[in-house]
Formats: C-alpha cells, sequence, structure tokens
C-alpha cells in the first residue's frame, strides 16, 4: 500500500538519481578523456592579428582546444613558416598539411570558379551568402569542386565588403586606370586589367613596402581595419570606397580529405561547429572595428573617396563582360555563377522590400532624429 511504504524506499530512488547524475558526469569525462587526439599543424595565408581575416582562425584553435578538453589541437603558423601563403592548397592535396587556412581566390588560376566564393565583385552582401552558402546549395557546390583535389573545404570567416583600393589621386574618370601598375585580386583583377592596368598579386605582408618603394602605384587589400593595421595611411592619402570587387571576404579551412573521413564523427562535428562560430566572431569583429578605423583615417586626413554612380555602372558592365567569358571557358564557374545570381534575384526582392533603404542608416539622418 502506498501509505505503508518505509521511509527507506522514498529515499532510495533519490539517492539512485544521484548516483546515476554521478555516472553520467563520470561517462562525459570518460567521453571527453576517450576522444581522439588531433595534432595539426596548420599553415595561413594572413598574419594572425588581422580582423576578420585571420583572427578567426586563432579563435577556432583555441576554443577547439576548450571545448574537446585539449583533445583538439589546431596549431596555426604565420605565412612563410611553414610554406608560401599561396601553397597552401597544394600542400593540403598532396597531404603534407593536414589543413591549412587561406583566401581561395588566391588559387583562380588552377580553379578559376573560387573567386565566386571567395568575394565576388557586385555579389551579394554577407548574410545573403551565409544563407546561400548554407541552404542554397553554395557549400555543395565548393565541395564538388574541392573533392578532385582531395581537400575538404569549410567556410571558416567572414568579412564585409574591401575597399576599392589606395590610389594616388581620386578616382573620377576610369581612364586613369590605364597604365597603372596595380595590386588587385579576383575577379576585380582581371576587370583592372581589361581596363588597362598591369595587375600584380603580392602577399600582404608585402604590400607596404611594395607601396613605399614604387613599385606599385596603387593596391586593394582588404577593409579598412586591416588596411590601417597594414599603415597603408602613412604612405598613400586617397582611399576609395565602396569595395565593387569583393562585398564580402571569406576565409576557408582547407582540410586535407582523407584526414578528415579518418576522423571521429564528434572531431568533425566539433570542428565544423567551430568554424561556423568563427565565422560569427569574424564577421562581428570587423564590423565593429572597420567603422572606427574609417572614422581614424578620416579624422587623420585621409579622404574617403565614395565613387561616383556613373564609375560604378561602368565597372559592373566590365564585370557582366569578364564574368560572361569566364562562364563560356569554364563550366563549373557557369554553374556557380547562375546560382549565386538566381539567389540574388530571390534575397534581392525581400532584401529591397523588406529592409530600410540605406538612407535612414546615414549618420545624418540619425542626427535629424
Amino acid at each position: 500500500m502506498p501509505f505503508n511504504r518505509p521511509l527507506t524506499s522514498v529515499v532510495r530512488p533519490i539517492a539512485l538519481g544521484v548516483t546515476t547524475a554521478a555516472v553520467l558526469v563520470g561517462a562525459g569525462l570518460s567521453s571527453a578523456q576517450a576522444q581522439e587526439r588531433v595534432r595539426w599543424q596548420v599553415p595561413i595565408a594572413f598574419p594572425s592579428h588581422l580582423v576578420g581575416l585571420s583572427t578567426p582562425v586563432r579563435y577556432l584553435s583555441e576554443s577547439l582546444d576548450e571545448v574537446s578538453g585539449g583533445n583538439i589541437n589546431l596549431r596555426y603558423y604565420e605565412p612563410g613558416e611553414l610554406i608560401p601563403p599561396f601553397e597552401i592548397l597544394d600542400a593540403v592535396s598532396e597531404g603534407r598539411y593536414d589543413a591549412g587556412f587561406t583566401w581561395v581566390g588566391y588559387d583562380q588560376g588552377s580553379i578559376p570558379s573560387l573567386p565566386l566564393f571567395a568575394g565576388a565583385p557586385f555579389g551579394m552582401e554577407p548574410p545573403a551568402y551565409l544563407a546561400w552558402h548554407y541552404f542554397g546549395g553554395g557549400r555543395e557546390l565548393l565541395e564538388e569542386i574541392y573533392d578532385d583535389y582531395n581537400v575538404h573545404p569549410l567556410l571558416c570567416s567572414m568579412i564585409g565588403p574591401e575597399a576599392a583600393g589606395w590610389f594616388a589621386e581620386p578616382l573620377e574618370d576610369l581612364d586613369q586606370i590605364d597604365g597603372l601598375r596595380i595590386r588587385f585580386a579576383g575577379i576585380g583583377g582581371q576587370v583592372m586589367e581589361r581596363l588597362g592596368a598591369s595587375v600584380t598579386m603580392i602577399p600582404g605582408g608585402e604590400l607596404y613596402q611594395a607601396m613605399e618603394r614604387g613599385t606599385i602605384d596603387a593596391m586593394e587589400f582588404s577593409a579598412p581595419a586591416v588596411d590601417r593595421i597594414l599603415g597603408m595611411q602613412e604612405i598613400v592619402q586617397n582611399y576609395v570606397l565602396p569595395g565593387w570587387h569583393q562585398t564580402f571576404t571569406t576565409a576557408h579551412l582547407l582540410v586535407n580529405k582523407d584526414s578528415w573521413e579518418e576522423l571521429e564523427p564528434q572531431t568533425r562535428a566539433q570542428i565544423d561547429m567551430g568554424c561556423r562560430a568563427a565565422t560569427l566572431f569574424g564577421y562581428s569583429e570587423s564590423e565593429m572595428e572597420n567603422p572606427k578605423a574609417l572614422r581614424d583615417f578620416e579624422e587623420e586626413g585621409v579622404n574617403a573617396q565614395v565613387l561616383s554612380d556613373d564609375i560604378l555602372q561602368e565597372l559592373r558592365r566590365v564585370t557582366n563582360e569578364v564574368q560572361d567569358e569566364i562562364a563560356a571557358e569554364d563550366e563549373m564557374f557557369g554553374r556557380v555563377l547562375e546560382s549565386q545570381q538566381d539567389f540574388m534575384k530571390l534575397h534581392g526582392t525581400w532584401h529591397v522590400k523588406g529592409h530600410l533603404p540605406r538612407s535612414y542608416y546615414d549618420p545624418e539622418a540619425l542626427e535629424r532624429d
């Protein structure tokens, strides 16, 4: 009978519950202790202190070490410590290193479609790109591309638009591009070539000296927070915006596919989640630091020039020509471009009708309010 049970019969389930909890905790500890140990050397393409570009790999390394109880250790190495930045894909593909952290657009010479994933001209803004990547087929396309190279790619960082570059004089006419020796990346670099520039690719760590010595006449590299770290404002005083050539910039953790598939599911899940968190970290950090850097530039006398709509329209026209030509020669480029443009049409309706016009975000409008 319920009311005649001894007190011990009531206490016993409570004690059992405590014991069960202790067992579960112990099992959790045992599971953490039993997790495989990952010790990867990870060459990176950018110095690790560049806001949004490489700080996410530091965040990733520290977070994985902590969440795994020290079992997952991705030790990153500064550019050139292990290999030059432009050799990361080959090194990971061949299994010389298990993973590398890079801007995948550097490999456009061998894989023309990669700049569309790294930062496309007149492309999506970051929120739309993330939606396309995770839910619109972007990730699957990128994995298909890298499958031929025995690489598993993970989106692991994102920042907003870059600046269009540093120029000796304000850019009032695209005829000024003709004859310039300029550092420019991605598809935007091909647009510059179409406009008559001599385009070269120089790693970020070498740009200050190249500008200072006059090896190049103009350059683009990244967003204000990163450009400020590089010290470009000490050499050139005209900063051109917006970053028409890269409306977003991503970085990826490229993992040797054999190394990836040898990992236990728990470890793969932790690395995948770590990269998703690192992407959010990089984007939010850069959105905090870029406006402060731009403010500081202007306070120091840098001319932050906004390109006219006429120039932007002409750049877009030339960009469309260049991209159509690449698509005609490379099937995968055409597939990725079509996928992105279809998504932009879908998302654009929402963006235009669902979001306030940019004029509402103008600082002068906020002051009037």
